[in-house]
């Protein structure tokens, strides 16, 4: 009998329901990572008894959904799902049932779960309950509906995303018949909200196999959740700096950068506004010009209709912006610190990060000199940093404070006036003392006033 090893306050509550005279399992995807030899996150428990037998048995409880059966029983300051068996009621919405019916038959309720990987439960006493071939198809990495696809996708349709996500982040497939029920029930995403999308299409595009996006492309789901994605899967790149078209680049430049939510957007959307920027030439050589700017517009569009929060939006959009700086290999210091004031010097390393994955996403094409330009960046910044070079307004060795005292009255005058000193020391880093900026602020304060 496969044993698995749980944590000691899920063993007790498996425990003391039985020992009340229920039957009680871990279930779901604690027993799938565990199979797999993963440390799950969560261990969730389903049960015979009803949500008032659960909350007399323990002392300490939280009604979390207690009309779909889950009671949150409270161990340590940690909260353990407990759900009673339930055989859901018909779907009219794609998203929730209209009844949900508890039951004692555990068969009944493991029927109900989306994909057979998930529909195993275990206990001390029984072992390991798999009555949908989940082990096996653990195993062969595939992944399959319970029972027939169609009806899974037909109760709740944001398990069409959970399946492509589930095969991104176990590198699985997808078996024929749930790959045919997912192209057939596409369509019905759109009833599902945007916060549910958001959560599952940002696990599929961090996971080790962000590629599967080509496949929910294939499968029509992002025509109906991204369809700047199908945009960019059908805009070709006739240029030697690249060699997929810039769906396919978007992947390779996923692929090249960390794992987190904030960098793998920026990749995904960095070059969103291409297809609207393309031109081709008398050649035949496509053209983008202007495509971080429209794509720091498309990255704002796409990320509020998913309701995303508000810094991640902040930082994609500017990231999107500024991915192509200094791509030509031709920035100077100057220029450097002038672009730091503008993107932040806060974004400046998650620039790198995406530029570096962007550069290895294209062709071999100049492919030395521009790692070189990078390298260079790279020096000129650490420099930058190293030297405390000022970079904003906050930094000069004057503020407003003392510009009242040089007799500068506060007001729009002001405001322009330390932009105008910005700008010389973002030039002249050596020029942020305290005794020039006075001299240049009065200088520069008597010659608008004459103007």
């Amino acid at each position: 009998m496969q044993r698995i090893q749980m944590p000691k306050n899920a063993e007790y509550i498996l425990k003391t329901l039985m020992q009340h005279g229920h039957q009680a399992y871990i279930v779901g995807g604690c027993v799938r990572d565990s199979v797999l030899g993963k440390t799950p996150q969560d261990w969730d428990i389903t049960t015979s008894a009803t949500p008032e037998e659960t909350k007399a048995i323990f002392r300490r409880t939280v009604d979390t959904g207690i009309e779909h059966g889950t009671v949150t029983v409270m161990m340590d300051k940690k909260g353990y799902e407990v759900t009673t068996y339930r055989v859901d009621g018909s779907y009219r919405d794609h998203r929730r049932p209209e009844t949900v019916t508890f039951t004692t038959s555990l068969e009944e309720d493991l029927k109900r779960r989306d994909f057979t990987i998930n529909a195993m439960a275990y206990n001390q006493e029984e072992g390991l309950v798999d009555l949908f071939h989940g082990v096996e198809d653990l195993r062969q990495g595939v992944i399959r509906c319970v029972g027939i696809p169609q009806e899974r996708f037909d109760e709740d349709a944001l398990r069409i995303l959970r399946g492509i996500r589930f095969a991104a982040q176990l590198g699985f497939r997808i078996e024929e018949g749930t790959r045919q029920a997912i192209r057939e029930k596409a369509v019905f995403l759109k009833d599902i909200s945007a916060e549910r999308i958001q959560v599952e299409l940002t696990k599929l595009i961090i996971s080790p196999h962000p590629e599967c996006l080509i496949d929910a492309y294939e499968l029509g789901i992002t025509e109906i959740i991204l369809p700047e994605f199908d945009r960019m899967m059908e805009t070709p790149q006739h240029t030697r700096h690249h060699c997929y078209d810039v769906g396919r680049h978007t992947i390779e430049v996923m692929k090249q950068i960390e794992p987190q939510p904030v960098l793998r957007w920026a990749a995904l959307l960095h070059d969103a506004g291409k297809p609207k920027c393309r031109t081709t030439d008398e050649t035949g050589r496509d053209h983008f010009y202007g495509h971080p700017s429209e794509g720091k517009a498309i990255a704002a569009q796409v990320l509020r209709r998913l309701k995303m929060d508000n810094d991640t939006i902040s930082r994609v959009k500017r990231l999107v912006e500024w991915h192509d700086f200094g791509i030509d290999g031709t920035v100077s210091e100057q220029g450097l610190r002038r672009a730091l004031n503008r993107m932040g010097p806060d974004l400046f390393e998650d620039y790198s990060r995406l530029r570096k994955a962007d550069m290895l996403g294209q062709s071999d094409y100049k492919l030395e000199q521009k790692k070189e330009a990078y390298d260079q960046m790279q020096q000129m910044y650490r420099r930058i940093m190293e030297r405390g070079d000022c970079l904003c307004v906050k930094s000069l060795a004057i503020d407003g404070g003392r510009l009242i005292e040089l007799g500068i009255p506060p007001g729009p005058d002001m405001g322009w006036l330390l932009n105008e000193l910005l700008t010389q020391v973002l030039e002249r880093p050596e020029r942020n003392t305290k005794e020039e900026l006075e001299a240049m602020a009065v200088q520069l304060y008597q010659r608008k006033k004459t103007e």
